[in-house]
Parts: C-alpha cells; sequence; structure tokens
C-alpha cells in the first residue's frame, strides 16, 4: 500500500496540513524572529525571497517525494500556520519544530507532536529520535512530554551558524524494541557521554 505522503492531521485544537506558497509570509513571521530561531541551525529570515527558497527547499519539494512527514500547524479556527513540524524519513527519523513566540506555553507543539507521532506509528516508523540545545530545557520539556526518554549528550559543529553546540538526544521506540538506542550522533562526535538528568 502506498503511503500518502503529509496526510492531513487534526486534534481539539489544530490542523496539520502541508505548507502552500500562500503560507509565505506566516512561515516568515516565525522564521524571521530572532528568539524563535535562537536554537535552530539556520539564520533568521531577512526577506520573503529567502522565506521562499527555504520553504520550496523543505517543504514544497519534499511533498514531490514518495513519503514525508512534514507540517504547517494551524489553529483550526483561523488555518495561519503558528508554527511547523516534522519527522525525517532519513535514517534518524528526527522530530524538529517550531512556534511563533506569542504561541509558546500553550501545549500546542506538544499536541502537534502526539497525532504525528501516533500517525507515524500507524505508518511503520520504527522509532523517533529528536536533539535539543542544552541551553533550551523547554524543548526538552516538549521531548518528555511526547514520551520520548533521553539517551545521551554529544557535540557538534552546526551548520550554517558554525558554532558548537551541545545537544541532548533524546528517542522514542515505537515498535516494542526498547532497548534500541540511534548511535550514530555518538559515534560522529568525539565529545560524547550520558548525563545524569532527573527524570
Amino acid at each position: 500500500m502506498k503511503m500518502e505522503n503529509t496526510p492531513k492531521l487534526k486534534t481539539e485544537r489544530l490542523v496539520l496540513r502541508k505548507f502552500t506558497m500562500e503560507d509565505l509570509e506566516a512561515l516568515y513571521e516565525i522564521l524571521s524572529d530572532e528568539e524563535v530561531n535562537r536554537f535552530l541551525p539556520w539564520f533568521p529570515m531577512t526577506s520573503l525571497k529567502e522565506t521562499e527558497q527555504f520553504m520550496q527547499e523543505r517543504y514544497l519539494n519534499s511533498y514531490e517525494k514518495d513519503r514525508g512527514y512534514h507540517y504547517a500547524v494551524c489553529l483550526k479556527e483561523e488555518d495561519r500556520p503558528v508554527g511547523y513540524i516534522g519527522i525525517s524519513m532519513e535514517e534518524g527519523h528526527d522530530l524538529g519544530y517550531g512556534l511563533r513566540r506569542d504561541c509558546w506555553n500553550q501545549g500546542i507543539i506538544t499536541e502537534a507532536g502526539k497525532v504525528l507521532i501516533e500517525r507515524v506509528k500507524e505508518d511503520g516508523i520504527p522509532y523517533v529520535t529528536a536533539t535539543h540545545d542544552v541551553k533550551n530545557a523547554s524543548s526538552g520539556a516538549v521531548m518528555k512530554k511526547l514520551g520520548m526518554h533521553y539517551q545521551y549528550s554529544y557535540e557538534e559543529l552546526w551548520q550554517p551558524k558554525n558554532i558548537p553546540v551541545l545537544f541532548r538526544m533524546y528517542q522514542l521506540n515505537l515498535d516494542g524494541q526498547q532497548e534500541r538506542v540511534y548511535r550514530k550522533y555518538w559515534e560522529q562526535s568525539e565529545v560524547h557521554f550520558v548525563e545524569k538528568l532527573q527524570r
């Protein structure tokens, strides 16, 4: 059975759908905010043209593929993106997300993440990983709320910002193999260790 690329998902408050060119200004509003993008690898967007290129490369091109999960996160009442969330189809099945600043601390990304993880589980994705800068505790809190478990920490030279960042890697196994740990980041980094974090 052929999987649908980025099937529309709904929760009590949200609609998760594909980005379209009509969402350009809303996406620019998210990606141009310095505080929103503080812990993300790319620099804040400085123009609609730059945002259009980002949208084309990251979203529209991915919709041409057979399968994918890259979403605009919209509040049901306005159908305007207030954030984005996605799970990579690469080996790590990395979960990533971002949210407009005025929507922080409302459980929006947690709500979106739960329905997305449920969908990829149904579609047979065996596990999901996510990483956050150790300085970005709120992102780690989202990962915990999604049922993800801390595995290890590692350092990476983040591009294009070209700065060394210490990350924590979280993982959620969806196929019952609870002992599996995705070790690629550990193996690629000379600096890696396991922290004693409070549960």
